[in-house]
């Protein structure tokens, strides 16, 4: 669901909705004072897939784990945008049109990035996932965003690593390495914002976007 309301007009972005509602019921007016939002598209993850996954995230000495609620797979990542600009992004994105799909999470594996590993579960090769993700991307830079330079690798992040010894890390790979899922249907993807929270950043679902 996007965020148009019933008259046919899109309104402003939800401030305070729910991880699982659906933004589309806003002012109809944008607040042109408001405060810049952190902004990315993603895949929200069910349930019962964030259990699953939440049951691989132990055993790991230096590990900070991610609370289940933020597991997701990122599309897009936007970043900070003026509140107006946000309203721009959510109309570029209700106009795209995809199918959807399923999708199998596959494997754990490592990255570093600005100085900082990460680990995460991967993702099966999936035409279909890199199609939606290059029409987003296609879409974004219609309406000014620059280009993103990063490669597109899809994951869901488990754990920031401080400190962990080579050996565990290299023990607890191997021990996880055939994790697998079920496919996942994917049925929407979603505009998120992001907040800092005392922990961990608090991710909120600003609109849904539906796949045919």
């Amino acid at each position: 669901m996007t965020m148009a309301d019933v008259t046919g007009h899109r309104p402003a972005l939800l401030w305070s909705c729910q991880p699982d509602c659906l933004a589309h019921a806003a002012p109809a007016t944008p607040s042109p004072g408001r405060a810049p939002m952190r902004l990315f598209v993603g895949l929200d993850l069910p349930w019962i897939l964030k259990d699953e996954l939440y049951g691989i995230a132990y055993g790991l000495p230096g590990a900070r784990w991610i609370s289940p609620e933020n597991y997701h797979l990122t599309l897009r990542f936007i970043g900070d945008v003026p509140g107006h600009r946000a309203d721009e992004l959510d109309l570029a994105l209700s106009t795209l049109r995809a199918r959807g799909f399923s999708l199998v999470l596959t494997g754990i594996g490592i990255f570093e990035r600005a100085g900082r590993s990460t680990l995460y579960v991967g993702v099966e090769k999936n035409p279909q996932l890199d199609h939606l993700q290059n029409k987003i991307e296609t879409g974004l830079q219609r309406v000014g965003l620059p280009p993103e330079r990063r490669r597109f690798m899809p994951h869901v992040t488990l754990a920031r690593l401080d400190g962990t010894a080579d050996n565990r890390l290299a023990s607890y790979v191997q021990s996880h390495n055939l994790f697998r899922t079920d496919p996942i249907p994917v049925e929407h993807f979603t505009l998120f914002s992001s907040q800092l929270g005392k922990e961990q950043s608090v991710y909120t679902v600003e609109a849904d976007y539906a796949l045919a």
